[in-house]
């Protein structure tokens, strides 16, 4: 017997790669492309969400 859910079930569509920013180790922060902080662009923290810092644990962010 088939779970009623599965006759409405999807594949999850992938969320697109998103490389605008990286994280700098000396100032424990993610920065953009120029060197600014990623939490200064509005558009890119729209379409990403947040950016998570690898400072501390993984649920340190940086805003």
């Amino acid at each position: 017997m088939k779970p009623f859910a599965w006759n409405y079930a999807r594949p999850a569509e992938q969320a697109p790669a998103l490389t605008a920013y990286a994280y700098d180790a000396a100032l424990q922060l993610n920065v953009l492309s120029d060197g600014r902080p990623a939490i200064a662009d509005r558009a890119l923290m729209a379409a990403a969400g947040t950016t998570t810092s690898k400072a501390g644990s993984a649920t340190h962010f940086d805003d």
